[in-house]
């Protein structure tokens, strides 16, 4: 809890706990004053505010169905789309969902992009990989797989959401269960997701969940970004970035921009 008390000559500040204030109204001796709580010579005047958690806009008071104990929660719903608890469940697991697409979609264009630049490898441009024609299948077959494994996925996905800890029960996967541990829906473990043992103890692994949806949602900005460059520029994200490092003065985002609309 934070105290402020100021006179017409000076400001004393401190941080105390409710337990302090309680010793003050008691003892009436704290701070080296004396006298009752709230007066005196000085015209004491005394402002009491509870301590608030970060918001993403400073001030704000969060909805009270965001209370701050899911990971990433700044207050941040200006449409009230969280209000249903069940609702917000989904949307919880959906955005996790997208910013671990959104981060595996911005590694793998920046990489393949560098191959690509630097001439390592014959690699098309993120946004034209999708029409490339593969010699060991046809894009049909590509489809039918990506289908197949993705929905297989989100399908266990899914299943889990709705019936926590079913799918980590024995032969819910071939008996490959003691391998994935999902303790906690969106957050299978075990030695194939989670190969390092960084959160172990998923219930308890606050710090490792805000870092992966901060980072998360980084991603989902960035690969926003990059959806815009290609569509302004028409190249790839490596090539716009040679070309500002050649001329960081007069090749920005403004000039190209204001270029694109002429």
């Amino acid at each position: 809890m934070t105290i402020s008390i100021g006179t017409s000559s000076h400001i004393l500040a401190c941080s105390c706990s409710s337990s302090s204030l309680l010793n003050y109204s008691t003892n009436r001796t704290a701070f080296g004053t004396s006298g009752k709580w709230g007066s005196g010579s000085g015209h004491f005047k005394t402002a009491i505010k509870a301590q608030q958690r970060p918001t993403w806009l400073p001030g704000l008071d969060p909805p009270s169905y965001l209370d701050g104990t899911l990971a990433g929660d700044f207050g941040f719903d200006p449409l009230g789309l969280g209000e249903d608890p069940e609702s917000l469940k989904w949307y919880v697991q959906a955005e996790l969902v997208h910013a671990r697409f959104a981060m595996a979609g911005v590694a793998g264009i920046l990489f393949t992009d560098l191959l690509r630049v630097t001439g390592i490898s014959d690699l098309p441009v993120w946004y034209e990989a999708g029409a490339t024609k593969f010699g060991f299948a046809s894009t049909r077959t590509l489809f039918i797989i990506q289908l197949l494994l993705m929905g297989f996925a989100e399908t266990k996905r899914y299943m889990d959401f709705t019936n926590p800890g079913s799918q980590a029960k024995e032969g819910s996967f071939f008996g490959l269960e003691a391998a994935l541990e999902g303790l906690e829906p969106g957050y299978p473990g075990g030695p194939l997701l989670n190969p390092l043992g960084l959160a172990k103890d998923i219930k308890n692994a606050h710090e490792w969940k805000l870092k992966e949806i901060k980072n998360g949602r980084l991603a989902m900005v960035a690969m926003l970004g990059i959806f815009v460059q290609a569509n302004v520029t028409h190249v790839g994200p490596i090539d716009n970035l040679v070309r500002h490092l050649s001329n960081p003065w007069h090749e920005t985002i403004i000039q190209t921009l204001s270029g694109s609309g002429s």
